[in-house]
């Protein structure tokens, strides 16, 4: 059984300490399991402007890209259900999606980034800056014209996780995250989790929208803020791609639930089986794809599989059986069951495209670990 080497941890706790004291870093919480042990270390600021150490324990992250694979969990609870195929062309449950060369276009090529979709929206700022609705970025998506036909390129594309949120939503009659709520948050006791900002988050004595750690905005996003990461508007707009609120404790009974292949204590969230086919390269399955475009790729279902081709954000020593997944915001979220570990890695400092900082962090983390 693996352990944690508590010496080593050490440097894993000093490394954050120094990220935060100097500045680098405004705010990191860490989750950790290796085995059965599991160990948190929370150091930073609450808010950008704080002078001394205020982050608090259950602080709560706009965690962005992690949401990704969390939304095709909600695919996945309603493929068990028999609601769906992953080879099902996604114009049987939005017809209005099959125009312009997307009619052949599945749920498995949304999953793996394979559909030939662009990331975003061209006018993606112009919506925000105009406080658009999700349904208004959903119906543009569905005019696109995908910029390769599918199955021929590995093109990452937050625009077919927005499509996969519709889908939850038309199928089970909620809003994907009330859906997500019911089926996976509420049973896994994250009760400190929601897609969006729900209205009840603002009320009361101590609201919990008062927890939301505050995101040091770059300067070349720094362009308006009521619609920057910290605006009402994007915290209450809850994206399929991007617009999670959790705390890494939530985020630790997810990655737990995993680890159990889909149990977590009297229930099973999924199966044994689904969590490996989640968690497995698809990309040599789609036979359309070039020896050319899988490489130095690989994809779950939602799922980033860890190599060291694409080790950005992960970090160097993890093992070839570990994926994950990043976030814009400066989060990571990673299991690697060779090692029988899982660590959840959340900031507020934003660090694409590499995740410096992140992966220096996995580095000290795997390093702590007795495999034996």
């Amino acid at each position: 059984m693996s352990l944690i080497i508590s010496e080593r941890w050490h440097h894993v706790e000093k490394l954050i300490d120094r990220f935060c004291q100097t500045d680098q870093v405004p705010a990191i919480a860490l989750q950790v399991t290796v085995g059965e042990e599991s160990r948190h270390y929370f150091r930073g600021r609450q808010r950008i402007a704080d002078q001394s150490e205020t982050l608090s324990l259950d602080a709560i992250f706009l965690v962005a890209s992690i949401t990704k694979p969390i939304v095709v969990s909600g695919i996945l609870k309603l493929l068990e259900e028999g609601e769906l195929l992953l080879g099902d062309r996604v114009k049987r449950f939005i017809p209005e999606f099959g125009c312009a060369g997307k009619h052949g276009i599945t749920l498995r090529h949304l999953m793996t980034h394979t559909s030939g979709l662009p990331d975003m929206l061209p006018d993606n700022q112009e919506l925000r800056a105009a406080n658009a609705p999700l349904s208004e970025f959903v119906q543009q998506i569905c005019e696109l014209t995908p910029d390769e036909p599918p199955g021929r390129i590995v093109q990452y594309q937050s625009t077919g996780i927005a499509i996969l949120g519709e889908v939850i939503s038309r199928i089970s009659g909620l809003s994907c995250a009330d859906y997500l709520r019911q089926s996976l948050f509420e049973p896994l006791q994250m009760h400190d989790t929601a897609l969006g900002l729900p209205e009840n988050w603002t009320r009361g004595d101590n609201p919990r929208v008062d927890r939301i750690a505050e995101i040091r905005i770059p300067a070349e996003l720094d362009v308006e803020s009521h619609w920057d990461w910290n605006s009402s508007y994007w915290r209450q707009f809850g994206a399929p791609w991007g617009g999670l609120l959790t705390t890494a404790a939530d985020l630790g009974n997810f990655a737990g639930m995993l680890r159990q292949g889909g149990r977590f204590q009297d229930q099973q969230i999924l199966s044994r089986q689904t969590i490996r086919e989640a968690t497995r390269d698809q990309l040599p399955s789609i036979a359309s794809l070039s020896d050319a475009a899988r490489q130095g790729k690989g994809w779950g279902l939602g799922w980033q599989i860890v190599s060291a081709c694409n080790s950005d954000y992960y970090g160097d020593l993890l093992s070839r059986s570990a994926y994950g997944h990043a976030g814009a915001t400066g989060t990571v979220f990673w299991i690697d069951p060779d090692l029988d570990a899982s660590a959840v890695i959340l900031s507020t400092e934003p660090q694409e495209p590499h995740g410096r900082y992140l992966s220096r962090i996995t580095n000290g983390i795997v390093s702590s670990i007795d495999p034996e």
